[in-house]
């Protein structure tokens, strides 16, 4: 089945420039959004021609260059690369995903093009796509956009000033060539079943509406009829799959299923990937008490969020599905293109969330099989640590492709039992505090230095996190308390309190279930290179012990090469260790 999508300048303007390269006609009819270049690097000194390779940094530059000032322009535009602007077929060898990877090293990361290899009278050639930019992408200092079929310079506030004006394009809600009576019946259908599967009221009402009233309300249609481009993804399908599920039991085990099938809607393929992934996702019972009662190996709600996202989020312009391992208990999502909008892995939890594809995200969100835009990455956050799993990793990895693994380790009750026990109850939903325990459980202690990039949250931000966590109590006791022995110039840091620590304890010996406490050298260690110092009044308040029966731990540090003593007698009052790694934190503390 052949895409067809709404129309694209830009692909129309290289079909053109393609047909007049393959008859011969080529009138260096230029544009803003198509040229053509011969790669660089190609001739020697007398001006012959060298044979192509398969890497050429130059050539490299030379598109990085170029693209850049096309991603600039409002729109983007395309390189024909491999034909000299008279339209002489010149050919290039160059490795189309060398060159893409390379580019985006050599933008700093900003630019994701599109390379294809096309062929025209027996030339191989790369047409060379870039979308157009959300930030201005600087190349060698200076910011370029394309007037006519020239690259000039434009300062920042006039960018910015142009942008402004075309800020709300958005390919998925662009109108397409399919008329809305040709969407397929089996994907309304999964429409249908998302949203009764909502326990909506209003989504109730929606599913029960005639196919062109519930197309219409979804906001798929244009006023003339045809879909959108989200509208033809979600219901038509591109032609080939847009998902690609893999389960295996272990790593480097035999695939024992697989879900990769075109020509057919989007949601098709989704909601047949999500009934392999529940198949594949082991029911746990908890232990009396626990008023959870069963959960799967991995959270519902997370595993939907990272699926979704690798779908919503997406650079649609590139062929390849979104892939889905299924290995054991972990689920890897991996979706092509790169983080958009600033969005960054450091940030991603708190960044305003930014769409590629906001008709298509708010599809997904209107159907009910995603949350609303903003809260989609905190919630599979949450869900994961409510269940004493690690952090979900979303990164950016080399393609770009976009990356989100959920680990799913063994079912923590006496975490979740934990979590239950504490007020006020809100604290088990509050992301934030979630996050803080898990580094606390873990570490031994936090900070609001430590704390700040664990939340993606500024200084004013995370301190008020702690404030409330600080607020929460086990037992009727706090569930964290300040570290004594901190000097009052010093900002203070924060432990587990004696009765949360021995209620968590207690829990475990009752699951009969290991826990990994961090060590007393392993606190010190992180403690004395974070703060600059530690003391063994600080140690012992970190630990639970007397400060008397900590100073070895501390000796052996300073045997180690990772403390020195503040004063050489190691005598008095205030007596405490410097970091070696980090001394200047310390100095002039007073214990």
């Amino acid at each position: 089945m052949s895409i067809r999508f709404g129309p694209s300048p830009i692909e129309d303007a290289v079909s053109e420039a393609l047909r007049l390269l393959a008859s011969g006609t080529w009138d260096r009819s230029e544009t803003s959004l198509v040229d053509l270049k011969e790669e660089a690097g190609r001739r020697d000194k007398t001006k012959s021609l060298l044979p192509g390779a398969p890497r050429n940094e130059r050539a490299a530059e030379q598109v990085a260059g170029e693209s850049a000032c096309m991603a600039n322009t409002p729109g983007g535009g395309a390189l024909i690369l491999g034909a000299a602007d008279d339209g002489t077929l010149i050919g290039t060898a160059l490795d189309v995903e060398w060159l893409r990877h390379r580019v985006y090293e050599l933008t700093d990361r900003t630019l994701t093009l599109d390379v294809r290899p096309v062929e025209v009278d027996g030339t191989r050639l790369l047409v060379i796509t870039a979308p157009q930019a959300i930030e201005p992408i600087r190349w060698r200092g200076r910011v370029r956009w394309r007037v006519s079929d020239k690259c000039v310079e434009v300062d920042p506030a006039s960018w910015h000033a142009e942008r402004m004006i075309r800020t709300n394009f958005d390919w998925s809600a662009q109108p397409s060539h399919v008329p809305a009576s040709e969407a397929r019946e089996a994907a309304v259908d999964v429409a249908r079943r998302f949203l009764l599967n909502s326990n909506d009221s209003h989504a109730f009402d929606l599913a029960r509406q005639p196919t062109p009233e519930l197309l219409r309300r979804l906001n798929v249609v244009t006023g003339d009829g045809f879909l959108t481009n989200a509208g033809v993804l979600a219901f038509v399908g591109r032609g080939e799959p847009g998902l690609d599920y893999i389960r295996r039991d272990i790593a480097g085990g035999d695939s024992r299923q697989r879900v990769h099938v075109g020509a057919r809607g989007l949601l098709e393929e989704l909601h047949e990937v999500f009934t392999h992934i529940a198949a594949n996702n082991a029911v746990r019972h908890l232990p009396r008490g626990i008023t959870i009662g069963q959960v799967r190996d991995l959270p519902e709600q997370a595993v939907r969020e990272a699926v979704v996202n690798g779908l919503a989020h997406r650079e649609w312009g590139l062929a390849q599905p979104t892939t889905i391992e299924h290995i054991g208990r972990t689920l890897r999502v991996t979706s092509p293109g790169g983080f958009f909008g600033g969005v960054t892995a450091a940030n991603i939890i708190t960044h305003p969330s930014q769409s590629r594809n906001r008709a298509l995200t708010e599809l997904f969100a209107a159907i009910r099989v995603a949350e609303r835009e903003g809260v989609g990455v905190d919630r599979m956050v949450r869900e994961m640590l409510r269940l004493g799993h690690r952090v979900p990793t979303i990164e950016q990895i080399e393609g770009p492709f976009v990356r989100v693994s959920l680990v799913g380790d063994a079912i923590d009750s006496s975490w979740i039992g934990w979590l239950s026990s504490l007020e006020p109850i809100e604290l088990s939903e509050d992301v934030n505090a979630l996050l803080l325990l898990r580094h606390v459980v873990d570490e031994g202690w936090i900070d609001a230095n430590g704390a700040m990039p664990i939340l993606q949250l500024n200084r004013a931000e995370t301190v008020g996190a702690i404030t409330r966590l600080t607020q929460g109590t086990i037992d009727n006791v706090g569930i964290v308390t300040l570290v004594a022995g901190i000097p009052d110039d010093e900002s203070p840091a924060w432990n587990l309190s004696s009765t949360a620590r021995d209620s968590l304890q207690s829990r475990d010996r009752d699951a009969q279930t290991t826990r990994s406490w961090p060590t007393r050298a392993r606190i010190a260690r992180s403690y004395a290179r974070s703060r600059g110092r530690i003391s063994t009044t600080e140690l012992g308040a970190l630990t639970g012990a007397s400060p008397t029966n900590v100073g070895n731990v501390l000796k052996d540090l300073e045997e180690a090469g990772e403390l020195r003593p503040s004063r050489p007698n190691r005598r008095g009052p205030g007596f405490y260790y410097l970091s070696t790694s980090n001394p200047d934190l310390g100095k002039g503390n007073r214990g």
